[in-house]
């Protein structure tokens, strides 16, 4: 099976190709900004490395959010129109489970055996988008927009087993979160390259995962998980109003 993966949901903006189990190549930059203009350079420089084998990809897999406004209606819109090119499926693949993904790749120690996992995705001042996860990447809860204040750095007891938290919105609320059972973990941020196990297992299942693997008319209509309503700025460009 071979996956193109898209992932633009933060600053990160990535692409890679998932074939027979394994990352075979990936394109990413960490400097934010220029989603649109990066990604189709990674993709024609990823598909031009298919060539040879003349493959098309057997499903597109893209990043579903929550995240970055802009950066995943670039990643979707151009899911969306690779999948309608080839008349192959798109996956949908949920960001907070991805960044769980990267995370269980860098933690492979015993604290994964035990530890729930809670990914946070920044969403301004001390807001950030986060749900729990086992170690399993089961779900334990709601995927929320949530105030990071005592108040939730309390709702674990220190006997609890570790609480590992991550993402681009988790550094900031360290001060709140210095305490037993949390643990930061730093330097984790979704790529492609870890949507690639996570939508092929989507594919295998595909019943079960009716709503996250996509076909025909159901791509058109396929929107990402924003959460938030998106809130346009007023611009500080002269002479725009």
């Amino acid at each position: 099976m071979t996956i193109l993966c898209i992932e633009t949901s933060t600053s990160v903006c990535s692409a890679a190709i998932w074939q027979d189990g394994k990352v075979v190549a990936q394109r990413i930059s960490r400097e934010g900004g220029n989603h649109a203009k990066l990604l189709p350079t990674f993709l024609q420089d990823l598909l031009h490395c298919q060539e040879p084998t003349g493959q098309k990809p057997d499903a597109v897999a893209v990043s579903a959010g929550p995240g970055s406004y802009t950066g995943l209606r670039i990643g979707v819109s151009t899911a969306k129109g690779l999948c309608y090119g080839w008349q192959v499926p798109m996956v949908a693949v949920p960001t907070l489970e991805i960044l769980c993904a990267a995370a269980r790749m860098k933690m492979k120690d015993e604290r994964m055996k035990e530890a729930l996992l809670c990914p946070m995705l920044d969403a301004r001042r001390m807001e950030v988008y986060t749900a729990l996860y086992d170690s399993a990447l089961q779900p334990q809860g709601e995927v929320t927009a949530s105030i990071v204040n005592e108040a939730f750095a309390t709702q674990f007891g220190e006997e609890h087993a570790p609480v590992c938290y991550f993402g681009d919105g988790a550094a900031k609320c360290q001060e709140v979160l210095h305490h037993k059972p949390w643990q930061f973990i730093p330097d984790i941020v979704p790529e492609a390259q870890f949507i690639g196990p996570l939508a092929e297992e989507r594919m295998k299942m595909k019943e079960e995962r009716k709503k996250e693997v996509l076909e025909g008319s159901e791509i058109a209509y396929y929107e990402p998980f924003y959460l938030k309503e998106f809130v346009a700025a007023q611009s500080h460009v002269k002479g725009l109003v």
